[in-house]
Parts: structure tokens; C-alpha cells; sequence
């Protein structure tokens, strides 16, 4: 198992590298990326198989990033992985970069799918779960997706098609921080009771604290080792901005505008808190 603290670092630094990038925009997803830092990090630096030299590696199990906008966390964790390098993000989202700022499969090693359209992801999983056991590929597939794209009837077609299917390979983790472009996703069309929700559609279902580390570990660890022909699902509550406390608390955090000093004083801030 990993050492919690190897993966505490982590997620700080996949929030350092966030908000460099963010910089250089002067805006973006920020808020996403600080609160699912902690996923990411146990997923590429404790749960997932992959090489770095070899993003393409056929026994690599592939991470879906549904949730297209939050790529500027999964560049962090790219570059983390060592799959990209740091010195890429000072390139995020200008004219050739291989980071633009909505994640496209065709410009950076590591990126499986362009998740642009919300409620894509999972019903692409599940192809790629069913074609990986047809082939007796050991891998998983691991869907990241928002809780926005569970207003998507294409989310739950293809959560009924992964049941039906025994889909013990398929992981999906969903980002619950009820936020989303129309405002907070359980006012905009309520989804609770979530867990019941899926577990009536034939998953496995843990929650769980999305910033807490130790939990976070235990349901990844927990996806994998169960022996059940049942997807299984991580919900996770996150809270956006984490790590930032004046970026917690800012109304509208969907898709932040900084202004210029704040992302030294961002940084800063969680800089203090690694000491």
C-alpha cells in the first residue's frame, strides 16, 4: 500500500501544478482541480497500472477523463505520473500546446478519450470494458466523470448496459462537489438518493470523502479487490477550491477568473499549509 503521506505530497504538488497553469490563463478550472487533487492522486500514484515512458502500453489500464474541462487536473497528474513534462504547463491552453484547456485525446499522451460532450465517458467505458475482456486484457477501465453527467439519460443507459454486462473491470469515480455551469447540480435537477440510486442499477457503490486521503485509498483498493462480475463505483464528495480558502468560499467557482496577484497568493496559501 502506499505511504499516505507519499500520497498527500502528491496531491499537493498536482494543485501546485494546477494553479501554475491557471496562470498562465489567468482563469480556468481551478476550483475542480484543487477539490479532486486527492483522486487523482491515489489513482496515478497508487491504483492505476501504466507506464510513463509508454502511455500506449496495451496492458495499461486506461483512465477516461468524462469530464473533459477538468483537464487541467489531469495534465497535473500527467505531469506528476511523469508522462508529461513540467515544463510543458507553461504552455496550457495557448496555440499548439499539447494542453489545451479541454482535454482532447488526438494532442496529449495519456488522454484516452476527449471528453468534451458531458455524459460521454461512461458509455465509451463500457465498450472498452467489454472489449478488453473479449481480448483476456487484465486491465481496468476507470471513468472519471462530474456529478453534472448524471442529468445525462446517456449515463444511465450505459450504467444499466455495465450491469447487464458483469463489468467487474469498469471503476467509475464521480466528482460530487454540486457544482456545475447552471449552478449547484442538486438545484439544477436533484439526484439524490445517489447511492441507493446506483446500487438499483446493479453496482457495487462505496462513498466516500473525496479530500480524505485514507478513505480515498480504501475505496480505490476496495474497487479492485472485489471478486463480484459487478462495476463498481467510487462516489466522491469533494469541495471545491480545497487547499485554498478564499478560493473554497468564492461564489460562482464553476470556472474561476483570478485576478493576477491572487495565484502567488493562491500559492502561497498552500505552500503554508505543506509546512
Amino acid at each position: 500500500m502506499s505511504n499516505l503521506q507519499e500520497l498527500a505530497e502528491t496531491a499537493y504538488r498536482i494543485r501546485r501544478y494546477a494553479l501554475r497553469m491557471g496562470e498562465v490563463q489567468g482563469q480556468g478550472y481551478i476550483g475542480q482541480a484543487l477539490g479532486y487533487a486527492d483522486v487523482l492522486a491515489v489513482a496515478y500514484g497508487h491504483a492505476l497500472n501504466f507506464r510513463a515512458e509508454d502511455p500506449e502500453w496495451d496492458g495499461r489500464d486506461r483512465f477516461l477523463l468524462s469530464h473533459g474541462h477538468y483537464a487541467i487536473a489531469f495534465y497535473a497528474a500527467l505531469i506528476e505520473a511523469k508522462i508529461i513534462a513540467e515544463d510543458e504547463l507553461e504552455t496550457y491552453g495557448s496555440d499548439d500546446s499539447r494542453l489545451p484547456m479541454s482535454g482532447m485525446a488526438s494532442y496529449t499522451p495519456g488522454m484516452e478519450i476527449s471528453g468534451g460532450s458531458l455524459g460521454q465517458g461512461l458509455p465509451i467505458a463500457v465498450g472498452i470494458a467489454l472489449a478488453l475482456r473479449h481480448k483476456n486484457n487484465p486491465a481496468f477501465v476507470y471513468n472519471s466523470m462530474s456529478d453534472g453527467e448524471l442529468d445525462e439519460g446517456s449515463t444511465w443507459e450505459a450504467a444499466m448496459a455495465a450491469a447487464h454486462h458483469g463489468l467487474g473491470n469498469l471503476i467509475c469515480i464521480v466528482d460530487i462537489n454540486n457544482q456545475q455551469a447552471d449552478g449547484p447540480s442538486s438545484k439544477v435537477l436533484g439526484f439524490e438518493p445517489l447511492a441507493d440510486k446506483w446500487a438499483a442499477f446493479g453496482w457495487h457503490v462505496q462513498r466516500v470523502d473525496g479530500n480524505h486521503m485514507p478513505a480515498v485509498l480504501r475505496a480505490f483498493d476496495t474497487a479492485r479487490l472485489l471478486t463480484d462480475a459487478k462495476p463498481r463505483v467510487i462516489l466522491c464528495d469533494t469541495l471545491m477550491g480545497k487547499g485554498v480558502p478564499f478560493l473554497e468560499i468564492r461564489e460562482k467557482n464553476h470556472f474561476i477568473r483570478v485576478d493576477p496577484p491572487e495565484w502567488q497568493q493562491a500559492l502561497e496559501v498552500l505552500d503554508a499549509s505543506q509546512n
